[in-house]
């Protein structure tokens, strides 16, 4: 068996279907950045242990909980919220852990916009580590999220989780990524000073995760971001074929962009002290490269 952590900030509306999903395991822990809303009291109605942490970015949040929360097994799964555990996915990842070969474990994510699987412009299938032995893994910050550290050897699932984004309404959608476009510029011009391209990774990458993580370097020096993700994701992804959601989703990416672009200039040319990094609390994912 493994543990499974919940990671909360303002739930109220993901919680019970995500604590649901989760309970085919025997110990879930709903790990909570100080929520204002039902979150908590939701959560209360679920055999799970709550514990709540004030937030102070994505990779610090994370490693905390991962040294500071014990759990029962030495395997854990990370679920956000607007995830869910499916039968299929819990099965192999019991079955993974019975026989090991790797210390941690990449699922893809199957992200569901609008009512429809967003199949083509999310690269799918990207991944995301979600399962690994609880003291092979750390965290530190990247732009407004966070990128893993692994003590050991990594391995990749067949199974795929659904990531309910958006869940919470277009203006949620709007707010959130207004706040993680802040981070987001801090880091673009973090690595224009001080980063590099990784060419060889983009090319001839092992994995999946390298390949985009080096497209993602790659994607800050170019003129037109904006434009150019939009064409990506939606001519040469095939974002098209995901219809109307996928049309709608190609251009909230495009905007996003935009709105990086917009706080890069702010700061570099305007006398605006940027927050510190990861310095608003959410816990919700977005589809940056």
């Amino acid at each position: 068996m493994f543990s499974i952590y919940i990671l909360t900030h303002n739930e109220e509306i993901d919680i019970a279907g995500c604590i649901e999903s989760a309970l085919l395991s025997d110990d879930v822990v709903v790990v909570d950045s100080l929520s204002s809303d039902r979150t908590i009291d939701i959560a209360k109605g679920y055999p799970v242990r709550i514990v709540q942490h004030e937030f102070e970015s994505h990779g610090k949040q994370r490693t905390w909980m991962l040294q500071s929360v014990p759990v029962s097994h030495d395997w854990v799964y990370i679920l956000e919220a607007d995830e869910r555990m499916t039968p299929e996915l819990f099965q192999e990842c019991l079955d993974l852990i019975q026989h090991p070969h790797h210390d941690a474990y990449y699922v893809a994510e199957r992200v569901i916009f609008m009512g429809h699987w967003i199949r083509h412009s999310t690269q799918y299938p990207r991944y995301q580590l979600r399962l690994f032995r609880k003291d092979k893994v750390w965290f530190t910050d990247y732009g407004h999220t966070e990128r893993e550290v692994i003590n050991g050897t990594t391995g990749f699932i067949k199974e795929t989780y659904p990531h309910y984004t958006c869940g919470k309404g277009m203006s949620r959608w709007i707010e959130k990524h207004n706040r993680y476009s802040t981070n987001e510029a801090i880091e673009t011009l973090r690595q224009l000073a001080t980063g590099r391209v990784a060419w060889k990774a983009l090319f001839l990458g092992e994995s999946e995760v390298e390949r985009r993580r080096a497209l993602k370097d790659l994607s800050l020096r170019l003129p037109f971001r904006p434009l150019i993700r939009f064409v990506y994701m939606y001519f040469f992804l095939g974002g098209w074929l995901d219809g109307r959601a996928g049309f709608t989703w190609c251009m909230l990416q495009a905007f996003y962009e935009y709105l990086i672009l917009l706080k890069v200039w702010e700061m570099q040319h305007l006398p605006i002290q940027p927050p510190q990094l990861g310095e608003m609390p959410s816990n919700e994912a977005s589809a940056s490269l």
